[in-house]
């Protein structure tokens, strides 16, 4: 069975970031986005590439969204279901609800919270929807294995990194 790493955090908080600094650690690993399978499957159904439906997102949105509303009418999880299928360990870096979170966790996933005070994610971009529910949902959720604090400097943030890691290859991953 795959591993998988979730990462979870608000907006400009620095998942992305952390996920980036992990795969340098973790080569056996990729990264996956939940809107990623959607795309994924689109390319494999219309003789595509993943980078040609990424890089053309604006031609076939209307089609993904299709798809993944077909996937969605099929199994409430069928996209959650579809990372955790693929043959490769994965490292998804928006989850953004209690339910992902807790469907990855049924799968042995470990869970990443990162946090960023607003201040400090307002100064990396503009907040927008800060009070939608896939921005608020996972605020009191208490089940994390690490969280990360991302208020300070990116040779901090790559410290926590390196302590996930080392967690990872100790109790996860071997």
């Amino acid at each position: 069975m795959n591993k998988i790493i979730v990462i979870s955090g608000k907006q400009y908080s620095g998942k992305d970031t952390l996920a980036k600094i992990l795969l340098e650690g973790l080569s056996d690993f990729v990264r996956v986005g939940i809107g990623d399978a959607i795309k994924i499957k689109y390319a494999s159904d219309n003789n595509l590439t993943f980078d040609e439906v990424e890089k053309n997102k604006h031609i076939y949105r209307s089609d993904l969204i299709k798809l993944g509303n077909w996937g969605r009418a099929q199994d409430s999880d069928y996209w959650l279901k579809n990372i955790v299928a693929m043959k490769q360990n994965v490292i998804i870096p928006d989850v953004r609800l209690v339910h992902e979170v807790e469907v990855f966790k049924s799968f042995n996933a470990f869970c990443i919270r990162v946090e960023a005070s607003f201040e400090n994610r307002s100064k990396r971009a503009v907040i927008t929807n800060a009070d939608d529910l896939t921005e608020t949902a996972l605020d009191n959720y208490d089940k994390w294995d690490f969280v990360v604090d991302n208020n300070s400097d990116y040779e901090h943030l790559k410290k926590q990194a390196n302590e996930i890691l080392a967690i990872l290859r100790k109790n996860y991953l071997l």
